[in-house]
């Protein structure tokens, strides 16, 4: 695997370390994406918006909230990735599994492996904070004759890879998406892990979960939670999110055979399979996994509009507003009960995600947002009255431009 081209909007997915590059302008989601396209050739047809919460999430079968019956030790949650991983290798449907491991020196670090024993993937489970070259391995597997694939990636790696796709010569592929957008370095989640705890080096565990909580446990069995409200967001440094991350379009991994994340799942896992692929995945697992249908209460305006006003005063460099000591216990105390849950959860954070690329590509970047910015995330924020602008308008056919992506 070479070393990373220069792009100034890149996430290190691995393309750029291939043999060939070049391709990062046709594949990469920060220059020019093609949404419906590639949703059509993954899933047989675009987001429908006459389909419930498609134009939040992207298109799907069905979705459901879910949990091994048997959790798997060490695993994010019950570790329901990993074991479909490990039965795609157990029955032989395929030569290997492109993921992370964690860097044998730092176990957040990520670390792109391939994987062609079902063991193997116990080194796999957990949670990775930093960049990784995934897509890097695609070459070295196919110089071993590895024929049959299945990738799990975030959505940057994994739109990257449906648009090469035809050109890897694969006998079949299977991609598990995990749902993705606050990306940052290794050694910059190493700084935030210090503000949250004393010994930080001991943390082997961190989850943001859907009731507003983050929860760290630690060596010594220790379990901690924090409030969102008790986050110390605003000592973290302005660009401790890259642009990329800000500005990332595709938080649910929308072109996956199946997405495996948390936002609907109330407590549990939340599945949103795609497409035929993906229901080969679940059934898999057989009777190791249990499914509900999701839930949701709340409403999401509320919190999405207080969201974009902080968005808009941080991409202005002013201070965030900040909520009076007294009051974060309660407003605490009252986010799980009565604020966004369950699916309604998952539409504020997808809202949440829509506005935060407009505010900042049309403050950073602007020439950049008609081609970056789908015509489905202009339609998640207009009710918060956010409008393409002659800078800023809805894709159209203008040229990418090739050297500020990757």
């Amino acid at each position: 695997m070479g070393p990373a081209a220069f792009r100034t909007l890149c996430t290190d997915c691995g393309l750029s370390r291939s043999s060939e590059p070049s391709r990062c302008g046709q594949a990469c989601q920060f220059i020019k994406p093609d949404y419906p396209a590639l949703e059509a050739k993954v899933h047989g047809r675009s987001r429908d918006p006459a389909r419930a919460d498609e134009i939040h999430f992207g298109p799907f079968k069905r979705m459901v909230r879910a949990s091994l019956a048997a959790p798997r030790e060490g695993a994010q949650w019950t570790g329901i990735t990993t074991r479909i991983a490990e039965r795609l290798l157990e029955t032989g449907t395929v030569d290997a599994v492109l993921t992370m491991a964690p860097d044998p020196e730092d176990r957040w670090r990520p670390v792109p492996v391939i994987v062609t024993k079902p063991e193997g993937m116990a080194f796999c489970r957990g949670m990775r904070m930093g960049y990784a070259p995934l897509l890097g391995l695609l070459e070295p597997a196919r110089g071993r004759g590895y024929k049959r694939l299945a990738v799990i990636g975030i959505p940057c790696q994994v739109y990257a890879l449906r648009a090469i796709e035809d050109e890897l010569g694969l006998e079949r592929l299977y991609v598990i998406g995990t749902p993705c957008s606050d990306n940052t370095t290794t050694e910059r989640f190493h700084q935030f892990l210090a503000l949250l705890a004393e010994d930080p080096d001991t943390i082997t565990y961190l989850e943001f979960r859907a009731d507003y909580h983050v929860e760290l446990r630690f060596t010594d069995g220790r379990t901690k939670e924090i409030p969102f409200l008790q986050l110390p967001i605003s000592k973290l440094p302005r660009d401790f999110f890259p642009l990329t991350c800000r500005t990332c379009v595709d938080y649910t991994n929308v072109l996956a055979d199946i997405t495996v994340g948390y936002m609907g799942g109330q407590g549990e896992q939340w599945l949103l399979v795609r497409n035929a692929r993906g229901e080969e995945l679940v059934e898999l697992l057989g009777s190791e996994i249990r499914t509900a249908a999701p839930g949701s209460a709340g409403k999401r305006q509320g919190a999405v509009k207080g969201f974009l006003a902080n968005v808009e005063r941080a991409a202005g460099g002013l201070p965030l507003r900040r909520m009076p000591e007294w009051l974060r216990p309660i407003v605490g105390w009252l986010m799980p009960r009565i604020g966004p849950r369950g699916l309604e959860f998952a539409r504020a954070r997808v809202e949440m995600k829509a506005v935060e690329t407009i505010v900042h590509l049309r403050r950073e970047m602007p020439r950049k947002m008609r081609n970056m910015v789908p015509a489905h995330v202009w339609a998640l924020v207009k009710p918060y009255g956010l409008e393409p602008t002659e800078t800023g308008n809805p894709p159209g056919p203008e040229k990418a431009d090739v050297q500020t992506g990757g």
